[in-house]
């Protein structure tokens, strides 16, 4: 019984087993032949169809204006992008009052935190998503 195995080398030694004849050389050397086929092949392969990365305008013609990426869009991405990377209490804070627009002493309920506390947490918030927004490139 043949074992499976997910190795195109090893699969093909298997399917070609009946033509190993070791008075015609090693097994070990029958072997490289099989991994040096696999290689070529693999070159061979890629070269009958090589991938060159479309430029960028042809893209954006291909996609054409009617693509919904409008700058509300994009900047609504950048600001979800920069969000993620705050902490939770910072990200929870911000949302919930600016984003959202609760009261700040219902916004503070909800974790069991004083609203001075809610207060400082935007404070901060808001400093560590302007400092993000600047790592990201994004002009203020």
């Amino acid at each position: 019984m043949r074992p499976r195995t997910s190795c195109r080398r090893c699969s093909r030694a298997w399917r070609a087993a009946e033509t190993f004849d070791d008075r015609r050389g090693t097994l070990r050397t029958w072997l490289f032949g099989i991994t040096r086929n696999v290689v070529v092949d693999h070159a061979r392969r890629r070269s009958a169809r090589p991938a060159t990365p479309v430029p960028e305008d042809d893209l954006v013609a291909l996609a054409g204006t009617d693509c919904g990426f409008d700058e509300a869009t994009m900047a609504a991405w950048t600001v979800e992008e920069a969000l993620r990377r705050l902490s939770e209490e910072h990200r929870v804070a911000l949302v919930e009052t600016y984003l959202r627009g609760g009261p700040y002493a219902e916004v503070a309920a909800e974790p069991g935190v004083p609203p001075g506390t809610l207060r400082s947490r935007v404070f901060y918030g808001m400093k560590a998503l302007r400092l993000v927004l600047d790592e990201m490139g994004v002009q203020l």
